[in-house]
Formats: structure tokens, sequence, C-alpha cells
């Protein structure tokens, strides 16, 4: 892999439901999230398109994604302004596919504040050129 790859997949996307303790949205300071990590090392800013199948729903395909060049960029799933005002309900199941014009990395990540003892897990996803 040189620097990346231009394809990226990742399978499991399930945004964990948030929870309400009396006032508070989260426990602890944490919020349940799904986010994808674009990281460009390119000297320059590049487009990267998502496409996001549902398995209850058509896909929404060609999301326009930005990166500025030599930065990551870190798009949380439960937040449309991210995703192109793309709304994804908790507990949908949904896959990713993520298209560059240059390779580059990508990981998927998943916080789960439903119990008390917190999960997170990171994920690289399957990848082509």
């Amino acid at each position: 892999m040189k620097g990346g790859a231009r394809t990226w997949y990742f399978p499991d996307g399930y945004l964990p439901e948030k929870k309400t303790i009396g006032e508070k949205k989260t426990i602890g300071e944490m919020e349940a999230h799904e986010a994808l990590m674009l990281f460009n090392t390119a000297n320059s800013k590049i487009a990267v398109y998502l496409d996001i199948y549902f398995s209850d729903a058509p896909p929404e395909k060609d999301i326009h994604i930005l990166v500025d060049k030599e930065s990551v960029k870190a798009l949380r799933m439960d937040y449309p302004e991210d995703i192109g005002g793309l709304k994804i309900k908790p507990l949908t199941q949904y896959a990713i596919r993520v298209r560059s014009e240059i390779p580059i990395v990508v990981q998927f990540g998943r916080l789960d504040t439903t119990q008390k003892n917190m999960a997170y897990y990171g994920s690289m996803g399957f990848f082509e050129d």
C-alpha cells in the first residue's frame, strides 16, 4: 500500500443509540457516535466521495467531501452536516464505500456509551486501488 488506497469499504455501520441520564445525553463526558477518519498525506486538497448502503433502503451515493492537503478530516456519522446532509437514524444497519481521486488512509470507529462500561473500537476496513 503506497500511502493508502483509492477505495475503502466498511460493512459494519450501526449508530449506537444515545442514552439520556437525567438531563445529560451522555455517560460521563462522552457521546455515543460513529466516525469516519480521512487521512490525506498528499500535498494538495482532494475530493472524496462517500456511498452509504442500507439494509432496508436504496443507497445514498456520491456524497462529496473535501479534505485539505496533509491533514485528517473526521466525519461524525451522526452529524448530517458532516456527510452531505444525510441523516442516519440510530440503530440502522449501513455500510460505507469511500472513493478518492488519490490514495488516502481511512479508519472507522464507534463509541458506544449505552452501558456503564462504554466501548470504543476502530477498524481500518477493506481497501483496493
